[in-house]
């Protein structure tokens, strides 16, 4: 049996490309921060994320906000 190794989705949208590299990197800015900060953080990261299932532009939305706040300090409430 003769079996292609899966290489990603066959659509290529580059809003969605995007967003997932945002919140990736989102993510890797947020892993250094002390333990209490990084979990309120990280949920808030999961509701963006758990939201771009359903609305991409909204939750695109809701990543720059959260990126501009934890730009301007990591303390995003």
């Amino acid at each position: 049996m003769d079996t292609v190794p899966w290489t990603g989705p066959e659509w290529d949208d580059p809003a969605l490309t995007l967003l997932a590299r945002q919140l990736r990197d989102a993510h890797r800015a947020v892993a250094p921060l002390p333990p209490q900060d990084r979990r309120r953080l990280i949920r808030h990261l999961l509701a963006i994320t758990d939201l771009a299932k359903r609305d991409a532009e909204l939750a695109a939305r809701r990543l720059d906000a959260f990126l501009a706040d934890f730009q301007d300090g990591p303390d995003v409430g």
